[in-house]
């Protein structure tokens, strides 16, 4: 037995904000897991301090599986995002624990490399068609075989994807939530164009994605997929949202273009349907929200019998210890498709340090016991958390629209 005895939450915020829990046992060794939820990360931080933290203290670190389903279960209101981040969190430290005590790396423990590398996909985006495919072309010269592209939209002052530096990503940048317009009617018109220069600059030897986020109906969805056709994408992710499982039905009738979603999921139950009547191709719910790598591992095994592949969020809403799980079990898993990846800031970097690497668009863990991940704590204490709230979308005439 390894006795739990000491768990605690850490909430820093080295240009953006994370939860980190941090479980230690008896023997010495200790975990670490990411609680972080965009925009919502205090809910998390309460949820664990007043009613998971309590009921580890004295249980066996070494017990996974009854654990997660002691703190799933247990608690009788079901997933959730604050929930299966809450439970994500400790799933994760525990794995780590448990990599630490075997003294491998965790990939190890989870069956060992099913691959050499794990591809991921960097993200070019700027406010012009133009300057995307530029950026576009920089990433494929450093390496990167995949890329996601996003570019601003003619008549709109600020889209999604279209971040204020081109290496990093936060949208979660106002005290307050910041109100964006959206127009489909403009986006529909301008977004084909962006793949056209793209092909024509980067050439087929590249695979090209791009993120609709949530913002078409089925049809419209369907329309751009078949749009889309001849420049032969990777995936379209989120292309419609995904709460009535079905509307992918009508996606997927009029489109062979790949169809990704789920970032926004926490169970296996949100893409059941999607999954089973295989109306996506790959599955985008992260370790971080979705109830950790255990929870996880079920998810891909059942998506593996239907075809359907791993394409997990990967943005700096995720701190480098989702990461580096989400590594673990990509290099891992049968059925990986892609994993997403964004460079977190240098501050991040110096309050997580980290045993994983990416050299020419792919990535490994290293062979660190657990995670290979750890948090500077002191360091961390200099960056206090700072309320960030992600922005807010409405139609031109004034209605709320999807974020």
């Amino acid at each position: 037995m390894s006795k739990i005895i000491s768990a605690k939450v850490i909430i820093c915020s080295p240009g953006r904000n994370f939860v980190t829990l941090k479980i230690e046992t008896e023997s010495g060794h200790y975990g670490i897991g990411d609680a972080t939820l965009n925009g919502r990360e205090l809910a998390v931080a309460a949820y664990l301090e007043e009613h998971v933290l309590p009921c580890l203290v004295g249980r066996d670190a070494q017990k996974i599986e009854d654990v997660w389903n002691y703190l799933y279960k247990g608690a009788y209101w079901r997933r959730g995002p604050v929930t299966m981040t809450a439970i994500a969190a400790v799933d994760v430290a525990l794995w780590d624990i448990k990599g630490k005590l075997a003294n491998l790396p965790l990939y190890q423990l989870l069956g060992g490399a099913s691959r050499d590398g794990v591809m991921v996909y960097a993200h070019a985006n700027h406010k012009t068609v133009a300057g995307t495919v530029a950026n576009a072309l920089d990433l494929k010269n450093k390496g990167f075989k995949a890329i996601r592209l996003q570019t601003g939209v003619p008549g709109l002052a600020s889209n999604y994807g279209v971040s204020k530096h081109k290496d990093f990503y936060e949208p979660a940048d106002g005290d307050l939530p910041v109100e964006n317009a959206w127009s489909t009617e403009k986006y529909m018109q301008s977004v084909e164009q962006l793949f056209v220069e793209a092909r024509r600059s980067l050439g087929w030897d590249v695979h090209l994605l791009h993120d609709v986020h949530h913002r078409l109906s089925p049809i419209e969805a369907a329309r751009l997929g078949k749009d889309l056709e001849p420049y032969r994408l990777f995936w379209m992710e989120d292309a419609s949202p995904a709460e009535n499982q079905k509307n992918f039905q009508l996606i997927r009738q009029h489109t062979t273009t790949p169809l990704a979603v789920g970032e926004v999921f926490n169970s296996l139950w949100d893409c059941k349907t999607l999954i089973e009547e295989q109306l996506i191709d790959y599955i985008r719910a992260t370790i971080v929200h979705a109830g950790g790598l255990s929870h996880l591992r079920k998810l891909a095994c059942f998506a593996e019998i239907h075809n359907v592949k791993t394409g997990f969020h990967g943005a700096t809403d995720l701190s480098p210890i989702t990461m580096a799980a989400a590594l673990h079990f990509d290099l891992s898993v049968a059925n990986f498709g892609i994993q997403e990846y964004m460079r977190h800031s240098d501050e991040t970097y110096a309050v997580f340090n980290r045993h994983y690497t990416i050299n020419e668009g792919y990535m490994l863990p290293g062979e660190a016991p657990g995670l290979g991940v750890d948090i500077d704590e002191s360091l961390a204490a200099k960056y206090p958390y700072k309320r960030a709230y992600l922005p807010v979308n409405r139609l031109e005439d004034g209605t709320l629209f999807h974020w």
